[in-house]
């Protein structure tokens, strides 16, 4: 029997050794594959729709508009200047994108599993490809602020301008991206199980919009609730969108401390996802 032992194999598939591993190289050599992903999330997600694209600024416009009546006409919610509608659409619009990051790698193993069972490649390719695809999305959600942004200043006549440090914003929607991706791989592992994770998820991320700052400033919760403020401080999201607003408006504030421990909180959460994908991936076929 001739001795394989020597033979030059051009690619060799084994286990992962670390549960810890993040192969960007590896990913790099599937990149290909990562952009074919990519433009699928784009392209199906509103396959033989009517409107099609539209639903990308209709949902945010529609939601801004339910806002300014519900919490700022009927509660009556001061903006500190900031046009109602265009300073929920700012909140909404950063929330966008962590919460369909989040509500589409949750469900990667469940969703991809005919992919997964037939051919090799880094599985973590998938949540990826949402979390980059829905970066398209936010910035064309994006555009459609800055236009109402530009219509409120010089049509209007509205005296707001953005913050000396809105540069620093893309590193608030990297921070959510990475926020939103170890989130859902932690719960995408689970859902292999735990099926009933997933109506779980849809309810508290309600839940969670309420607590994150999305339709009223951090300065009313401390005023009118003080004694349970201590929830939304600790929300990393709710730091995220109040120094969005911060950024983009000059309204609210921004504490170094509180954004010291968004990003801390951030790195640990990818960390622990990234740790239990991978130990999921290898036996998750056999309980899908």
């Amino acid at each position: 029997m001739a001795n394989n032992n020597n033979i030059d194999w051009k690619f060799e598939i084994s286990p992962k050794r670390s549960l810890f591993e993040f192969n960007f190289k590896e990913i790099w050599n599937y990149r290909d594959l990562l952009i074919l992903f990519v433009k699928r999330d784009i392209v199906t997600i509103y396959k033989q729709t009517i409107l099609g694209p539209l639903w990308y600024l209709i949902q945010p416009l529609f939601t801004s508009v339910i806002f300014t009546i519900i919490f700022n006409g009927v509660a009556n919610i001061e903006t500190d200047g900031i046009p109602p509608f265009l300073y929920n659409l700012a909140g909404i619009t950063a929330w966008n994108y962590f919460k369909d990051c989040l509500l589409a790698t949750s469900d990667t193993f469940k969703g991809n599993q005919h992919i997964f069972g037939k051919v090799y490649f880094p599985r973590v390719i998938l949540p990826l490809s949402i979390v980059l695809s829905n970066l398209i999305k936010f910035a064309i959600q994006l555009l459609v602020f800055i236009t109402f942004y530009i219509y409120y200043c010089f049509f209007k006549g509205v005296d707001i301008s953005p913050n000396n440090l809105v540069f620093l914003f893309p590193v608030l929607v990297i921070i959510m991206g990475f926020l939103s991706l170890g989130l859902g791989m932690m719960i995408s592992s689970m859902v292999t199980k735990y099926r009933d994770l997933v109506f779980l998820l849809q309810f508290g991320v309600q839940l969670l919009m309420y607590l994150s700052l999305v339709a009223y400033p951090l300065s009313l919760i401390q005023e009118k609730l003080p004694q349970l403020s201590w929830l939304i401080e600790y929300n990393p999201m709710a730091q995220i969108i109040e120094a969005s607003r911060y950024l983009l408006l000059n309204t609210g504030s921004i504490s170094l401390g509180w954004m010291l421990y968004t990003v801390t909180f951030t790195f640990v959460v990818f960390i622990l996802g990234l740790l239990i994908f991978n130990r999921t991936e290898k036996r998750f076929i056999d309980t899908i």
